[in-house]
């Protein structure tokens, strides 16, 4: 849902060529030049953010753009799904986050004969009582870690799709919600194919984002060594430096928080342009659907949240883009030879679709 911003952050439509398109995001009709109280956010909820942060990157070193598309994901309440090889961290991430949130947290290892029942649970009779009861699964938490995600078959990846967006898992004909917030952090390696079963794309649209972890650079990777290994003799990061700073109530407030903020028209239209032009550009066989829009918005919104604006501007959207949409979109055989993948194609669309400006 959108709603018109007041007079003085009113935006025009961008008329044909003149409302350009070299990938720049004109916002001074967006914002006011000096905010007033109501628009500057300086919510207790978004400090508790910014605390979550600030603890979890004592362990995660060399990853805060990842860490922040995490913490978008978390407020506009989505799944993310995260692509590294091995050894980058993606568990630490999510371990630490679990740690610093003093919420309920499962880690479920995907094999090949991982069943759905593992994930969700089952019911067991019970001899004493001469009944059946639930044996509830790992599913059953605040934060869940489906590690290594593409190792497991079709049939116990799709258990997933019904916790993932109605969460609520239905086991025996019996439906039961999951407690709020609920999130699915799931990971896999990007070049291991052998024993690995691809995400339909009905899946991967489940997922808000899609976040990609690279190498850290030389400095990044030496503080990692130092960090590790100083006084220690173990090969990992210790987590008991991580203190709770928020709990489940308090992230709730601020994805509320976060579901209120405003969108323009424009900005709205804006986003719904963008999903539009993945479908229409020439190297991509697959384009964003509705839901890219969707996601484009929510992430964007939370975006802005997290720079103290109660109200979304075009360089939000831009900002969140690709992990937005980068699972959204399939390039064509061709265009992955040449070395051209999604990302840098939707860079491309974000040069060529005008942003709104006065």
């Amino acid at each position: 849902m959108t709603e018109d911003l007041p007079e003085e952050y009113a935006v025009d439509e961008p008329q044909g060529e003149s409302a350009g398109g070299n990938g720049a995001v004109p916002t001074e009709s967006l914002e006011p030049t000096e905010p007033t109280e109501p628009e500057a956010l300086d919510s207790v909820a978004r400090n508790k953010i910014l605390a979550l942060r600030s603890e979890v990157q004592k362990v995660l070193i060399g990853q805060d753009e990842v860490l922040d598309q995490v913490l978008l994901c978390l407020l506009a309440e989505g799944h993310v799904l995260l692509e590294g090889v091995p050894g980058l961290g993606k568990t630490l991430l999510v371990t630490a986050l679990a740690r610093a949130l003093h919420g309920s947290y499962a880690r479920v290892q995907f094999t090949p004969d991982l069943m759905p029942s593992d994930v969700t649970g089952h019911t067991v009779y019970d001899t004493s009582s001469g009944g059946f009861h639930l044996k509830r699964g790992p599913a059953f938490t605040n934060f869940l870690l489906a590690d290594e995600i593409n190792r497991a078959p079709a049939r116990t990846q799709a258990a997933l799709l019904e916790v993932m967006q109605e969460r609520q898992i239905t086991i025996d004909g019996d439906t039961h919600r999951l407690e709020a917030p609920f999130m699915t952090f799931a990971t896999q390696n990007p070049i291991e194919q052998e024993g690995t079963y691809p995400l339909p794309e009905a899946q991967l649209d489940r997922f808000l984002v899609k976040v990609t972890m690279d190498y850290p650079t030389l400095e990044q990777e030496l503080k990692v060594v130092k960090h590790v290994t100083d006084g220690r003799t173990g090969g990992g990061f210790s987590l008991e430096e991580i203190v709770p700073v928020a709990d489940p109530a308090q992230i709730i407030e601020a994805q509320k928080e976060v579901a209120n903020l405003r969108v323009a028209e424009p900005v709205a239209r804006y986003a719904v342009e963008l999903a539009r032009a993945t479908r229409e550009t020439p190297g991509l066989t697959i384009g964003a659907g509705p839901r890219g829009a969707i996601a484009l918005v929510r992430t964007a919104r939370a975006h802005a949240f997290m720079e103290g604006r109660s109200y979304v501007i075009p360089d939000d959207l831009h900002s969140v883009a690709l992990p937005a949409l980068r699972h959204r979109v399939m390039p064509a055989p061709e265009l992955a030879l040449e070395g051209r993948g999604a990302d840098q194609i939707l860079k491309e669309v974000l040069d060529r679709v005008p942003a709104p400006r006065s």
